[in-house]
């Protein structure tokens, strides 16, 4: 066999991009290093780049491509004109025999070696210049599946050729300053795996929109992977978090999204058409395609290939539905994420926004206004108008040269791993995926606003919304004895806050995940046989379908969401809160109506730690337990500590410590540290009774202020007394602490006073408080006033 036509995947490693492409040569360098690590990879070959050099000469086609492409530099033909006479040019090309003759030899051997005739493969192409660190070339250029035979081999070997020279791939080079002659293309043929009939998707072992490294995002849909490269269908989505993969004992996914998946790309037989898109079943839309084990085998699969490359990678994967055996069909550099300086970062702050108009995956984290310009087609670029707001059903790599003249992209289609998304990063643009009906409800000169900086969900708002900008620069933020700690709520937002050098998370809020990640009151799920609101019960049947019991709802996206923080701040400690909803907002839950009490003070009545024993959510609070169980005990996030909000008596925390022991959460167990809100005077009148039957206490100092001055902190009329730093609060503040240090328990504060109040957070630092918490975007500037506070009471002079 020619060596120089034709090398086998076992033959390469990825010093051959030159020879085979990025593709060829990171398939070669898995085959021969990762196998033993239990990695498959699907057989073959590649074609290599010499075997495309010795087409273009036999043909004398070097003339007809410097020529046309000259033209197209001087303006004399169009970029349509010029590349379609290329490719014209090279599908009339015929193969040098030799060639043509080494690759039906690969081929037979492919065959012998799977013990088939005319076995199925892919033929993808991979270009010399692709995969570079500062060009993905993503889907430059073509890949075709489901080929049979020698003839039809070939065939599309000579199409992947023409394929460098698509208007997009001219275009991509043109901008990237690659030299078009310059470049070879390599083609891998390889052994088909059937993921038409089982699932195929993308993967990659960093956070595509914040670049937290400690994450591996899997993307998953049924049949050929392609729908979720293109970003036609909405797919499923997993996190998971990747320190706690080492130990198999854990089962750190604390992602776990449902896509739609409304079709699905399959084979065809007897047509020119190999694959075609067909409907999926109700089944296939309501279930999940990969099972926990099967996530967390890609996941650790990712961890393997990046250590191996020593880089966050972007991966391709597929599903066998006769064996049901997972390949890793691609592997290639991530070119985004994992090349932003670390040292500095913009962070955008929504103030005050018009109607929401639409919402889908938010693509990065900034925000874009102007006029909407609604393209069904590329060939309708001419309408586009420069910096306007691309919205578009979906994209392809042909939408490249329209999307890099827009100031923000919205598609009704698509997941964080589309065509659509994968650009805009790399264009530094937000854009907001698989909004569902934006071409519907978007019209074209309509001003709006692209909000991508509220978390995973980005926002479409009616007219110019007010926001702020600012650059953080870590190196400038200095080091405190105290700790200072985030407060966070928001599971879908965490990991925007990875890069802040904080302590941990002295608060995070659960009853937050609750309202706004689950949604349904955990009694209705408990007691939904004898529910009584038929509309109620029909949507929680909907929003639980698949899940058994109904109550597996709310302790796994609890238990996910909650897993979301954790792992933000692991190993450092995480404070969670347990519920603190007032009953007039439990009632709000859907289902909830049923199970609270009117209360003319809900503020003052049935909430936190007495609900927790209380026939009335005892069974609710079990489900509370059980949530932060398995995200200690399954998913490994050990460093969650748990907090009881508004403890009126130490009688009553007593109660709610049995309660927790009952549900498997025993003080001390495992580790397990439990403490609890100094919110109430009877919190420090008894401080040291409290520090007896708890680890720690956080101060509140909201409610706190609330009930040491008898000031409601909802009310407008009496907002003028509402002071935190009244001599009462300060007094009770320096009692607390000052009794938590003799009993030698940790005690911090959670609330924004320090942000609010310079003097406030210096008043702290004399206390000697252990901690404060704060919200993330005012973390830098009491980590400066604790540091300039820190400094002066150290200058100060002791007697």
């Amino acid at each position: 066999m020619d060596e120089r036509n034709v090398a086998w995947f076992e033959e390469l490693r990825r010093a051959d991009v030159p020879r085979v492409g990025g593709k060829n040569a990171s398939l070669g360098e898995m085959v021969a290093n990762l196998a033993t690590c239990g990695i498959k990879v699907p057989p073959g070959f590649a074609i290599t780049a010499d075997a495309y050099r010795q087409f273009i000469e036999t043909n004398g086609l070097t003339l007809t491509l410097s020529r046309t492409l000259a033209d197209l530099a001087d303006g004399k033909v169009t970029l349509a004109e010029a590349g379609d006479t290329i490719r014209r040019a090279i599908l009339r090309g015929e193969w040098p025999e030799e060639t043509a003759r080494t690759i039906r030899r690969a081929y037979a051997e492919l065959n012998s070696r799977a013990g088939l005739t005319d076995v199925d493969v892919a033929v993808r192409s991979s270009a010399t210049a692709e995969d570079l660190p500062d060009a993905s070339f993503a889907g430059q250029q073509e890949t075709f599946l489901n080929v049979r035979g020698e003839r039809a081999l070939l065939d599309a070997c000579r199409r992947c050729y023409a394929s460098l020279f698509t208007d997009r791939a001219i275009s991509y080079r043109q901008a990237k300053g690659f030299d078009h002659l310059k470049v070879a293309l390599s083609v891998g043929v390889q052994r088909m795996v059937r993921s038409d009939l089982g699932g195929a998707g993308v993967m990659f072992s960093i956070d595509t929109e914040t670049g937290f490294e400690k994450i591996v995002l899997i993307n998953a849909a049924w049949g050929l992977g392609e729908n979720v490269v293109q970003g036609t269908v909405d797919p499923d989505e997993y996190e998971v978090f990747k320190p706690l993969l080492r130990d198999p004992k854990f089962s750190p996914i604390v992602g776990k999204k449902r896509g739609g998946k409304g079709f699905k790309m399959i084979y065809t037989s007897g047509s020119e058409q190999p694959t075609r898109n067909v409907p999926t079943s109700k089944a296939e839309r309501a279930c999940f395609v990969l099972s926990n084990a099967e996530i967390l085998t890609l996941a650790r699969w990712a961890c393997v290939i990046e250590e191996h490359y020593g880089q966050p990678m972007d991966i391709e994967w597929a599903k066998d539905g006769h064996t049901d055996e997972i390949f890793i069909v691609q592997a290639r550099p991530e070119t985004v994420e994992s090349r932003k300086e670390p040292g500095a970062v913009k962070t955008y702050r929504v103030t005050k926004t018009g109607r929401q108009l639409a919402s889908g995956v938010s693509i990065g984290e900034a925000v874009a206004a102007g006029a909407v310009c609604v393209i069904e087609s590329p060939h309708e670029m001419d309408r586009f108008v420069d910096g306007a707001i691309l919205v578009t059903r979906t994209t392809d790599p042909d939408w490249v040269p329209l999307m890099r003249r827009a100031s923000a992209i919205v598609t009704d289609y698509g997941g964080r791993t589309s065509h659509a998304a994968i650009v805009s990063r790399e264009l530094g643009l937000p854009a907001i995926v698989g909004a569902g009906n934006a071409t519907h409800v978007l019209h074209d000169e309509q001003n709006v606003t692209v909000s991508c900086a509220e978390g995973r969900e980005g926002f479409v708002y009616e007219g110019t919304a007010e926001y702020e900008v600012e650059e953080i620069n870590f190196d400038s933020i200095p080091t405190t004895r105290i700790k200072v700690m985030l407060n966070l709520a928001n599971p879908a937002a965490a990991f925007r806050w990875w890069r802040l050098p904080a302590d941990g998370v002295g608060l995070a809020r659960m009853e937050f995940v609750v309202g706004n990640h689950i949604k349904i009151h955990p009694m209705a799920l408990v007691r939904y046989d004898t529910l009584k609101d038929e509309d109620a019960k029909r949507t929680i049947a909907e929003m639980t379908a698949g899940y058994e019991p109904r109550t597996e709802y709310f302790v796994d996206r609890l238990a996910r969401g909650l897993g979301r923080i954790a792992a933000v701040q692991y190993p450092h400690p995480v404070i969670v809160r347990m519920s603190d909803f007032k009953t007039n907002e439990y009632a709000n839950l859907i289902g909830g109506s049923e199970f609270e009490p009117k209360e003319e003070n809900p503020m003052l009545g049935f909430r936190g730690a007495s609900r927790y024993y209380s026939a009335r959510y005892q069974e609710g609070f079990a489900l509370e337990c059980q949530a932060i169980r398995r995200l200690r005990n399954d998913m490994g996030f050990d460093n969650v500590v748990v907090m009881i909000p508004f403890c009126r008596s130490t009688k009553e925390a007593d109660r709610v410590l049995q309660v927790m022991e009952e549900n498997g959460l025993k003080r001390g167990e495992a580790g397990l540290e439990v403490y609890v809100m100094c919110e109430i005077p009877s919190n420090v009148i008894l401080a040291k009774a409290f520090a007896h039957r708890f680890d720690g206490f956080s101060i509140g100092s909201n409610d706190l202020t609330q009930l040491t001055l008898g000031v409601d902190r909802d009310s407008v009329e009496l907002a003028g007394l509402f002071d935190e730093e009244d001599d009462a609060l300060r007094w009770m503040i320096e009692r607390v602490i000052a009794e938590a240090h003799t009993a030698g328990v940790h005690i911090g504060l959670c609330g924004q006073a320090p942000s609010d109040h310079p003097e406030f957070a210096g008043f702290l630092v004399e206390c000697g408080i252990d901690s404060m918490s704060v919200s993330p975007d005012s973390f830098i500037a009491v980590k400066r006033r604790v540091a300039a506070a820190e400094k002066t009471a150290q200058s100060v002079p002791t007697i």
